[in-house]
């Protein structure tokens, strides 16, 4: 079969589209034909050993597929060849065909497309835990989004509007603004002028919930405009500058710091993460979330598609397809 294949830690363009041997179903094992694959910023990171994690090599990046089974393994019990599912794992994804253990492994419902599926684990994942276990954000509470056009910020969005809070959402430009305010933001800013902007539209009390996949410049706003009793939640570091928190400021101001590592969540708190992928179903399945597909492309075309991602250039989710 193809995959994408990462021979070494290196930049994306030195990724192969290349042979892969074929998984085999195994113990627990789920083989899924893909159809759909969700490309993820982590993605990026790890190809280039820059994420917390580095597999050994040679090695398959891709932490979501969507697609049907063609395979299971002698102990698996609750997936049969046919069934349509989706699996999430560190890597492995960007393939024709992924095996994936059992408990990974989740049926896709009707009226949920292989697209929707893939959106709904990582990027909607992420933002749902961040929101409801980290931020624990209540009805009637102000919630400000960074990098509100991408795959986590439109779900953050979403998800902030379905759990009751008033969003803003910051975007660096017209067009991704646009894309922030169609995701159902009450007001959009740009970052220029953030702090003094945040005081003006909270009336001078500042943020409740802060979500920041994007560090930098915008985190050193965003720690001057929390709330007594905010929560700042530490997503990622698009930007590409891991920002150095000044703690008085927590301490003066009586927020909290908070981190997100959503993949550690969904392995130390398995049934937490299952609960809250059956809320964002359900959700979806309601209309009152929505993922923005930007794009969908050829497999082969994994490299470009992800430097594009890695570039802070894509609005919304992007799908490969073998």
């Amino acid at each position: 079969m193809k995959a994408i294949v990462a021979r070494s830690f290196a930049p994306i363009d030195r990724l192969e589209y290349a042979d892969w041997p074929e998984p085999e179903a195994t113990g627990s094992t789920v083989v899924i034909a893909a159809d759909a694959i969700g490309v993820n910023f982590p993605d990026g990171l790890i190809v280039q050993g820059l994420y917390q994690m580095k597999p050994p090599l040679p090695f398959v990046p891709g932490m979501e597929v969507a697609g049907t089974v063609v395979a299971v393994g002698p102990d698996v019990r609750r997936i049969k060849p046919g069934d349509r599912v989706a699996a999430l794992s560190a890597i492995g994804a960007y393939a024709e065909k992924v095996g994936a253990p059992e408990d990974t492994v989740m049926k896709i419902p009707d009226g949920l497309s292989n697209e929707d599926a893939c959106a709904l684990l990582c990027g909607y994942g992420t933002s749902h835990h961040a929101l409801k276990q980290r931020g624990q954000l209540k009805p009637g509470e102000t919630l400000c989004v960074l990098g509100a056009a991408g795959a986590t910020g439109v779900a953050a969005i979403q998800i902030g509007k379905a759990m009751g809070a008033k969003v803003i959402a910051v975007a660096s430009s017209e067009a991704k603004r646009a894309v922030a305010k169609s995701a159902g933001a009450d007001v959009v800013l740009g970052y220029e002028g953030l702090k003094d902007r945040l005081k003006e539209e909270t009336g001078g009390r500042g943020v409740d919930v802060a979500f920041d996949p994007v560090g930098g410049e915008a985190f050193d706003a965003l720690s001057r405009s929390m709330a007594w009793n905010g929560r700042l939640l530490v997503i990622g570091f698009a930007s590409g500058t891991i920002p150095q928190f000044p703690v008085n400021l927590a301490l003066v101001k009586g927020y909290s710091v908070v981190g997100v590592f959503w993949g550690n969540f969904t392995r130390i708190e398995p049934a937490t993460y299952a609960d809250n992928m059956r809320e964002l179903i359900g959700w979806r399945l309601a209309g009152k979330v929505e993922p923005v597909i930007e794009g969908i492309y050829p497999l082969a075309e994994a490299p470009a598609v992800l430097s594009r991602a890695l570039g802070r250039g894509a609005t919304g989710k992007i799908i490969l397809k073998p």
